[in-house]
């Protein structure tokens, strides 16, 4: 939901609720399942191979859903923001959560 409002107010493409939901829909079922696939819940900070797989499938399925059911396209750039921004959303609280958990341990 940030990655789509952050998005929306870069783009002017409205903050309503509805507005944002319809722009993150796509990437939160994408998440969803990626979640699903990877059986995330049980090593919810892996990075490797659950995280990556979970950024993978979640921009692969986001872009998807976007083109076939929304009136939204994957054009390369789009492709490429929202892939690192995914990345850093959805691995960063795994790196972070290592770096804490190897720091406890020292």
């Amino acid at each position: 939901m940030v990655f789509a409002l952050l998005g929306n107010r870069s783009h002017d493409s409205g903050l309503a609720l509805g507005e944002i939901t319809g722009t993150a829909w796509p990437f939160l079922l994408g998440l969803a399942l990626s979640w699903l696939l990877t059986f995330s819940w049980a090593s919810p900070n892996r990075i490797w191979p659950t995280g990556i797989l979970v950024v993978l499938g979640t921009v692969t399925l986001g872009m998807t859903f976007r083109t076939l059911f929304t009136e939204g396209g994957a054009q390369l750039s789009f492709v490429l923001v929202t892939t690192g921004v995914l990345t850093l959303f959805l691995l960063g609280r795994r790196v972070l959560s290592d770096l804490l958990r190897r720091g406890a341990h020292r």
